[in-house]
């Protein structure tokens, strides 16, 4: 009993990928990256109070490549959770629901990320 006339279902390669649905994927991700970076700031502070070599390797594993990438990378995460958390706020009091607000905050999350990871490790 298949109807071969019916069109099929919209597919992804039907529509274009919405900002706002990038933005929600990324702030779970975001979330999911900042819980593992606490664990990589236990570390560091275990190894801060523990003084001496300990400290000294933790150093070495953060100044690494690997490192440096997870450390820009978690505090990509922190700016674009930051920013979304806030964006998420004005949509808790009623503003920003219209499609172009909220695709404008959308850009501004991402942009403000962008940015302020670079000012952060520019002064780091």
């Amino acid at each position: 009993m298949s109807n071969t006339e019916r069109p099929l279902s919209p597919h992804l390669s039907i529509y274009r990928w919405p900002i706002t649905m990038t933005l929600s994927i990324l702030h779970r991700i975001t979330g999911l990256a900042l819980a593992v970076g606490l664990i990589a700031l236990a570390y560091w502070l275990l190894a801060v109070a523990a003084g001496g070599t300990d400290y000294q390797q933790a150093v070495a594993l953060m100044s690494s490549v690997l490192g440096r990438l997870c450390l820009i990378g978690w505090s990509f995460a922190f700016f674009l959770h930051l920013a979304n958390g806030v964006r998420h706020l004005f949509w808790d009091i009623g503003r920003g629901f219209e499609i172009r607000q909220a695709n404008a905050s959308a850009w501004f999350v991402l942009v403000f990320a962008v940015v302020m990871t670079v000012i952060f490790w520019m002064v780091l």
